[in-house]
């Protein structure tokens, strides 16, 4: 029977990334997974979505905006079947350095689906055939989620979608309707209209892009009118079928019930964990009712020597949370100094045109948490940089508390603004001031300073603004 000091059961960004941190801890490492190295993330989420987004934004120009470059043409094709190929390449690129990461840090990689057996005892079905039993001091947790199935639109990868079916097309309809209006909902919505693709995004909450700023998520909404993408929020889904031609999406919202026609419906409307089927009820896991696995601060189950992290845990399903959450399990697995995550203050990101980027309290939610409120606005159209660019939609909003001038969060709404939301993050977790981010000197022209006037605005002393 094979014998580590850590086996991580599997190997997206937070598994593999903690089994690289136990390494170079000097702890004899393992990782198992059952499909492949870097996760949904580097395979069929974050890095190949990322690769076709930057060919929607070509296309998008190319087909609306080359004029204004002095460019012309006649008869434009536009192959999406290259963009996807080129989608392939860097997600393939990526899992490989995964893999030579591996290798550097002596970690044996196992292939197979493994179960707890108790703690300390794993067992694998191998890829290869047979099974193996696998002894652990301590066993980290890094099994992910998978897409939300809603019983009448479970997906058959052709006419119904979730997101990996969405990721490997190769060949794109000429309509679309999106169930959820989230971030995954954005983005897929962002890669196909610029191509042309008539879609339509159709979210129950009140606005799209729900978890964030209600003002972020109108001026995403109405730069998506802008670009020929119809909006319907505060819309129920009543019924999805599918047809000779497509789908028909039965929806209802403030104008009553219509039918929505297309050739596919894709559903983003969240995901669950994947905790079934792995042995947590045998070695006495606790999991919440949602079904993620409960989690202490250290990353610690309820099960002395089992540990948990990533999606599975249900915290904050992004993937560097869960390399954040990786990197502090397997420190404190080797009894290093432990430092604690704050979960609200994680910078996230929506890749959209325009994106959206942001942490910690809305304005919204800082005023309800009882703070006095002191807000710092300004928009990309005064940025020389974002005009420049062809890109002046948007704006940059920190929020802080009026008396200290303690930055309690930020929404950030324009071009590369998940590039210009770390200086806000980084800020406010070393207890820096609105007034040092508005002293410091920014580059001109630059997106960068869209911060510092905001900063500024906060104070009281906006120069242009």
């Amino acid at each position: 029977m094979k014998q580590f000091d850590v086996v991580v059961i599997g190997a997206g960004p937070g598994g593999y990334v903690a089994a690289i941190r136990a390494s170079q801890l000097g702890l004899k490492t393992a990782i198992i997974d059952k499909q492949w190295l870097g996760g949904v993330c580097l395979n069929e989420g974050c890095i190949p979505s990322k690769a076709l987004l930057h060919n929607a934004e070509i296309a998008h120009t190319l087909r609306n905006y080359a004029k204004d470059y002095g460019i012309s043409f006649d008869n434009l094709e536009l192959d999406y079947s290259a963009a996807f190929k080129r989608s392939r390449q860097v997600s393939q690129r990526l899992t490989k350095g995964v893999a030579f990461l591996m290798k550097k840090n002596n970690i044996e990689v196992i292939e197979g689906t493994a179960s707890l057996l108790a703690a300390g005892k794993v067992k694998v079905e191998l890829k290869a055939g047979g099974e193996e039993e696998i002894e652990a001091k301590d066993i980290i947790l890094s099994t992910g989620a998978h897409a939300t199935v809603v019983p009448g639109m479970e997906p058959d990868g052709e006419k119904m979608l979730d997101y990996s079916h969405a990721i490997m097309l190769e060949k794109l309809p000429k309509s679309a309707v999106i169930i959820g209006g989230g971030a995954i909902g954005v983005e897929f919505a962002t890669i196909w209209n610029g191509y042309g693709v008539e879609v339509t995004i159709v979210e129950m909450l009140p606005h799209i892009l729900p978890n964030e700023d209600e003002e972020a998520a109108a001026e995403l909404a109405k730069a998506f009118r802008k670009r020929g993408v119809k909006v319907m929020a505060d819309t129920k889904v009543k019924s999805v079928t599918k047809t000779d031609t497509g789908t028909t999406v039965v929806v209802e919202g403030e104008k009553g019930e219509e039918s929505l026609e297309a050739e596919i419906t894709l559903v983003a409307i969240g995901f669950k964990p994947n905790s079934q089927g792995i042995g947590l009820e045998e070695a006495g896991v606790a999991l919440d009712k949602r079904g993620f696995v409960q989690i202490n601060d250290r990353m610690a189950t309820n099960v002395p020597g089992i540990w948990a992290v990533g999606d599975v845990t249900g915290k904050l399903l992004l993937a560097h949370t869960a390399s954040a959450q990786g990197q502090i399990c397997a420190e404190n697995i080797a009894r290093m100094e432990e430092r604690k995550l704050d979960y609200r203050m994680i910078p996230r990101a929506v890749f959209s045109d325009p994106q959206v980027a942001s942490f910690g309290y809305t304005e919204a939610q800082a005023k309800e948490a009882g703070f006095d409120v002191k807000v710092g606005r300004f928009n990309f159209i005064a940025n020389g940089k974002a005009l420049g660019l062809g890109k002046g939609t948007g704006f940059a909003k920190v929020i802080t508390d009026a008396k200290y001038g303690e930055i309690l969060g930020a929404t950030l709404v324009g071009p590369e603004v998940s590039e210009l939301l770390p200086e806000l993050v980084l800020a406010q977790a070393n207890e820096l001031t609105v007034e040092e981010i508005a002293k410091s000197v920014h580059i001109h022209p630059t997106l960068s300073e869209t911060v510092m006037e905001a900063a500024e605005a906060a104070l009281g002393q906006g120069i242009h603004s």
